[in-house]
């Protein structure tokens, strides 16, 4: 990894990203929290438990090991509230399409790595018509361990075939910071949710609030001028 030479590939992380939808998120969980009688602030979700994997949530919410059909309801019940409560404000983060064509354009590989499920991740790349630039998108399914683990990401390399060092990861959330040195990667934090000195001391090389203005000196490395 090193901060002067291009990247070969760029990979998104989704939820908070790509679009601004964390809030979302994490109403979704509190409400399934108050259904099931426990008390879980909201800060919980987005500290602790974004960027890991329903599987993982569960047990730690319920404090308790989370039979297989129990899991599936009960994440089933999350999801489908997060996105009926996301729905009427889906819309990329700005300059997000912009940015993915000047990337596809320079040549640069592009997938996505997210822990969400498949449904959301379809609800979100194919009701903004966004799948299209991505050659792969690395899910949950793909790995036993989410953020902070780097497992999502280098799958994501692995599946576009360049090696986790010619890689560079945007990511809103301190775990999926993590994951990304963790897996070699340059790491550019969004600050959607997290603020900027958080993202930087969980070890982001960059920071940027949306993808309409990157920070001079990354979008000279990306794009040579």
């Amino acid at each position: 990894m090193s901060l002067s030479s291009r990247p070969l590939a760029a990979i998104f992380d989704l939820d908070g990203t790509l679009v601004d939808n964390m809030r979302f998120h994490v109403q979704a969980w509190v409400a399934l929290s108050h259904s099931l009688g426990l008390e879980a602030p909201a800060e919980r979700f987005e500290r602790e438990f974004n960027g890991r994997r329903n599987e993982e949530i569960l047990p730690a919410l319920l404090g308790r090991p989370v039979p297989p059909e129990e899991l599936a309801r009960l994440a089933e019940q999350k999801e489908s509230h997060y996105r009926a409560l996301f729905a009427p404000h889906l819309a990329p983060l700005r300059g997000t399409r912009e940015l993915l064509v000047r990337l596809r354009d320079a040549g640069l590989q592009l997938a996505v790595a997210s822990a969400g499920p498949r449904a959301n991740r379809a609800f979100v790349l194919d009701g903004l018509e966004l799948r299209s630039f991505f050659s792969h998108v690395a899910g949950a399914e793909d790995v036993t361990r989410g953020k902070p683990a780097p497992d999502l990401f280098l799958a994501a390399a692995r599946a576009l075939g360049v090696e986790p060092a010619a890689c560079v990861v945007f990511e809103d959330a301190v775990h999926g910071i993590h994951a990304a040195r963790a897996a070699g990667m340059l790491a550019v934090g969004v600050t959607t949710l997290t603020p900027a000195e958080v993202l930087l001391e969980a070890g982001a090389h960059w920071v940027t609030s949306d993808f309409a203005s990157l920070p001079a000196d990354f979008d000279a490395l990306l794009f040579g001028h």
